[in-house]
């Protein structure tokens, strides 16, 4: 009859780590992400366009002086001989035109703020992702390492056994060989699980990468999701907001364009002295659009509108494959945690369970208890994956729903 000695596994000292949750690394990547810091100087420009476009034209001042000489007899006086001009012209704007570029202005402005939006969301989705991707990591890396440190007392154990004589050096060999196997598995997991800490912090924009305890864990099933309404998502979505943004943009470009086919007045008012004579200049001045009527300027407007129309059409019918798609996701997803992963892992663990009292009573071999312990370790390191990609398909049926950060 063979014994079996059941090692309780003690933790490793913790380093002191600085705790996270999913709403602490959103808010982080939404307080101080570089890439929102340049999309809200890109607004600040907008709003300084709109500013420049409200302003009205500057009146232009000019002095002229003619008839001058310098030979003759008598000769030349300045206040007699010469003709002296001095007028003001003002650029008087017609078809509108200060107002056009101001609709046109104030749309791009809205545009810049909703593509500021859009990129927060972007940027909360994707750190959301990182952040039940990196824990999922985490939570492998964990269940190995002490599967490493578990085997490492087995190893022990049996080293002594056979030192004693009561088993064969064979059975030691491959329970060495199983820890180193599982050794390997641990090595690539804690790669895995900084490569994936590093890449949260990176979607975070930030510039150090700090060791993290994750405050949730993807283990909780139970989590509100919202309402899967296509018309209400494709409203809240920040695409379709774009998209008819776009249209209104791109119509107020082409009103802009019109109204520059319209020629502008040049208003003439001034003081002219000839011969002594001290008089008043007035007149207009006025473009003849003979040639140039701002035709394919107007041509190129309607494009871009028909252009944003049929973006839009296809906006929508993305926004709509994409609800699709992410509730599909989330129904396999939360089927598998809840209805095959969970029981295959307590199967996997029972299994063990019942190997190890078995090999402990004589009844099992080495080789069937490996087995077991291989189907326990890669059942867990399954669930482990599972658990993340439950958490990362509500991040993306929220994303498709349009919901906030």
């Amino acid at each position: 009859m063979r014994s079996w000695i059941l090692i309780a596994v003690v933790p490793l000292a913790a380093v002191a780590q600085q705790t996270l949750t999913v709403k602490d690394a959103v808010a982080r990547a939404l307080a101080s992400h570089p890439a929102l810091r340049e999309s809200a100087e890109r607004v600040s420009a907008s709003q300084g366009l709109l500013k420049q476009a409200g302003l009205r034209p500057n009146p232009h001042f000019t002095f002229q002086a003619e008839n001058l000489g310098a030979n003759g007899a008598p000769g030349f006086a300045y206040g007699r001989d010469a003709d002296t001009f001095a007028y003001l012209t003002q650029p008087i704007e017609t078809g509108g035109k200060r107002t056009r570029r101001v609709d046109a202005a104030t749309a791009a402005t809205k545009r810049a703020g909703l593509e500021r939006e859009l990129l927060a969301r972007q940027i909360a989705a994707r750190v959301k992702l990182a952040y039940w991707g990196a824990e999922g990591a985490e939570r492998a890396r964990s269940v190995l390492d002490e599967t490493l440190r578990t085997f490492a007392q087995i190893v022990a154990y049996h080293e002594a056994r056979v030192r004693e004589g009561a088993m064969a050096e064979a059975d030691l060999l491959r329970v060495r060989l199983e820890s180193e196997r599982i050794a390997l598995a641990a090595n690539t997991a804690q790669l895995e699980a900084e490569r994936a800490r590093i890449q949260l912090f990176r979607e975070m924009g930030a510039t150090s990468f700090p060791a993290v305890k994750f405050e949730e864990g993807s283990d909780e099933l139970e989590v509100a999701l919202p309402e899967v309404d296509v018309s209400k998502a494709l409203e809240a979505r920040i695409e379709m907001q774009l998209a008819h943004q776009a249209i209104e943009q791109a119509r107020t470009r082409l009103d802009l364009e019109r109204a520059i086919a319209k020629p502008d007045v040049d208003a003439v008012v001034g003081y002219k002295r000839t011969a002594g004579f001290n008089t008043m200049i007035g007149g207009v001045q006025v473009n003849l659009p003979f040639a140039n009527r701002n035709q394919g300027n107007i041509a190129a407007g309607l494009s871009e509108v028909r252009a944003a129309e049929a973006a839009e059409a296809a906006t929508a019918a993305l926004v709509q494959a994409e609800i699709r798609a992410a509730k599909s996701e989330y129904d396999l997803r939360s089927r598998q945690v809840r209805t095959s992963l969970s029981p295959l892992m307590e199967h996997a663990v029972e299994a063990a369970r019942i190997a190890q009292a078995a090999y402990r009573e004589g009844g099992l071999d080495l080789l069937r208890l490996l087995d077991a312990e291989r189907a326990r370790l890669d059942a867990q390191l399954l669930y482990c994956r599972s658990l993340a990609e439950y958490r990362q398909s509500i991040v993306n049926l929220e994303t498709a729903l349009g919901v906030t950060p």
